[in-house]
């Protein structure tokens, strides 16, 4: 991620469509985005973190008269069970922001007026291929066949001829100033495979992009000309600029901008990484430092599709697992930028293995042992042995390790480097063998458990981006106060003859019913 002297970090994810309900794709974006604002957090840093919904387009408009309500009804209705989803999967968002909301109308025509007032957008007509599946437009040389010889959209979408009155941006006026912006911001978009693919399609060369629509009512209006609705996307994309407070740059929010990280999914990386910047340029306004898409999910080795029945809710899947389970399993298992395939047989494994064997029977073993032998009173550190400086060092080490990988957005990484530790623990217990101790040397066990106690407090504080509640319930037992959780606490070590409560399992393991 581009560094940068803020001390304030703003974090989106996409705002998303209400032309259906939430699955497991979008809890995945919701999900890693909130652990990356909750480490933001714990690190420090003052963080604004905005989600929200899309709520425009003919795509709306048409979902709506099937269901046979308005489409301000239809948005409501889909835009809560988004929210709705958000707050099941504990995502800590500062807004959650709406596109038909007034504040966002209001962005929308200043940014219109402000692109208008530096020459960019003109009135013509367009002819050429659209879908309405992706309120996007594309050229004869993007299309593919379809089985029966039709034309589809790359993503495989309808297409269907479109004439009408449009404005349009002047975007092949913006090829070779986004070219040397991707070439002196070499992190602007993530990961480098993406990158590739939006460095070959600008080079490809861009035509003018067509942004109001007459075909249909259900958007933005535009400024002057009402009988012209906004391009969807110009709208939507507009929403990172209407919560941080635009147009009014006097706004105690609009410190935040420009964004530091627009989380997205690989299918819109080029709005955001082609468009936006143009968009944004053009008015005159900052550009977000990075934009960083991720991959798709599979179900057992199969594209999600409703005629399947095979769409994974993420509520039920919370309701069933839990939700600190679901959000380790799901930044654990695939490397962020990746396709990655859900299963239940994963999931589990990696709840029973890692979660209950790993992590959950340390923390048992060692606190129980405390509770037991020591009347559940933190001992003090003693004398160092080389094992008891070898681990201490390495937990020690995480929070610089963690940095550079959340920097990469490499949750998978962050969670392996904590593994490692807790690994080592795990060993460590098993040779020190303080339940021997017990017999022959009290004063060595009290040592050896007080290490492992503050190996606990170490893993457990880093983790709490991942698990909140399940690392804010060890942290309980470990006796650490609700206001030093944070990276710097950690260098105060807890004092000893704290009263720590009785010890209770936090990761019991998975069994399927019968």
């Amino acid at each position: 991620m581009t560094e940068t002297t803020k001390s304030s970090f703003y974090l989106t994810t996409p705002i998303y469509y209400v032309n259906g309900a939430p699955h497991i794709g979008h809890a995945y974006t919701s999900i890693a985005a909130d652990v990356l604002a909750r480490w933001q957090r714990l690190d420090g840093r003052d963080v604004f973190f905005l989600t929200g919904t899309d709520e425009h387009g003919q795509k709306v408009e048409k979902a709506a008269q099937e269901a046979g309500i308005d489409p301000q009804g239809f948005s409501d209705q889909v835009s809560a069970s988004f929210r709705a989803m958000a707050d099941a999967m504990g995502v800590s968002y500062d807004d959650f922001i709406r596109t038909t909301e007034p504040r966002h109308k209001a962005a929308c025509a200043e940014l219109w007026r402000r692109l208008v007032s530096s020459g960019q957008i003109y009135l013509g007509h367009y002819e050429g291929w659209y879908a309405v599946r992706d309120e996007a437009f594309y050229g004869e040389d993007e299309l593919v066949a379809g089985p029966d010889g039709s034309r589809l959209a790359p993503s495989g979408a309808p297409v269907e001829w479109v004439r009408e009155p449009s404005y349009f941006f002047r975007l092949s006026q913006w090829q070779d100033r986004l070219l040397a912006f991707y070439e002196a911001n070499p992190d602007f978009i993530s990961p480098t495979a993406r990158r590739n693919e939006v460095l070959s399609f600008v080079r490809g060369g861009l035509n003018d992009l067509s942004v109001s629509r007459t075909t249909f009512r259900w958007g933005v209006p535009v400024p002057g000309d009402p009988a012209h609705i906004m391009y969807v996307w110009l709208d939507a994309l507009t929403n990172y600029l209407s919560a941080a407070g635009f147009p009014d740059e006097a706004a105690p929010r609009w410190r935040y901008w420009p964004a530091d990280l627009h989380l997205v999914g690989k299918e819109i990386v080029r709005f955001h990484a082609v468009y936006w910047p143009a968009f944004l340029m053009a008015a005159g306004l900052a550009v977000p430092h990075r934009v960083y898409s991720h991959g798709w999910w599979t179900v057992e080795g199969e594209k999600m599709s409703k005629s399947v029945g095979n769409v994974v809710d993420p509520v039920a899947l919370v309701g069933e697992f839990g939700l600190d389970a679901v959000r380790f399993f799901l930044l654990r298992e695939v490397p962020f930028g990746n396709d990655g395939d859900f299963s239940r047989r994963a999931l589990i494994g990696r709840m029973n293995g890692e979660l209950a064997n790993d992590l959950g029977n340390l923390a048992q073993r060692s606190l129980s042992l405390i509770n037991k032998n020591l009347d559940g009173v933190l001992p003090a550190r003693g004398p160092m042995t080389a094992p008891d400086s070898v681990l201490l060092a390495a937990v020690e080490a995480l929070p610089e390790l963690l940095r550079a990988r959340f920097a990469r957005c490499a949750f998978h990484e962050a969670l392996e480097e904590v593994w490692k530790v807790i690994r080592a623990a795990n060993a460590y217990i098993d040779h020190q063998a303080p339940w021997a101790l017990r017999k022959t040397d009290t004063v060595r066990m009290g040592e050896v458990l007080r290490v492992l106690a503050d190996v606990l407090r170490g893993v457990a504080t880093l983790l709490q981006p991942f698990m909140p509640g399940a690392m804010g319930r060890m942290l309980d037992q470990l006796g650490v106060p609700e206001t030093a959780r944070g990276l710097d606490d950690l260098r105060a070590p807890l004092p000893a003859g704290t009263m720590l409560p009785a010890p209770a399992g936090i990761f019991p393991r998975y069994v399927e019913k019968a």
